[in-house]
């Protein structure tokens, strides 16, 4: 995986979990702190975001299907 790659998964993993946590709603500046921490963690670790890709947390063809 591409240094640019892992960056996009990374971001798009991050995204997701923060999105869809049951605290964003009421808490949105929680939520973007969470996605901030997340990103900067998955991109330290492309093993890690190798695992989420094809998961019930992001799909496989994420960025071919946008």
């Amino acid at each position: 995986m591409t240094k640019n790659e892992l960056n996009n998964w990374s971001s798009a993993i991050a995204t997701r979990i923060a999105d869809e946590w049951s605290g964003a709603t009421d808490f949105p500046n929680d939520a973007k702190l969470l996605r901030v921490a997340l990103k900067r963690m998955l991109r330290n670790d492309s093993m890690v975001v190798a695992s989420f890709i094809g998961s019930g947390i992001i799909e496989e063809n994420y960025f071919e299907a946008k």
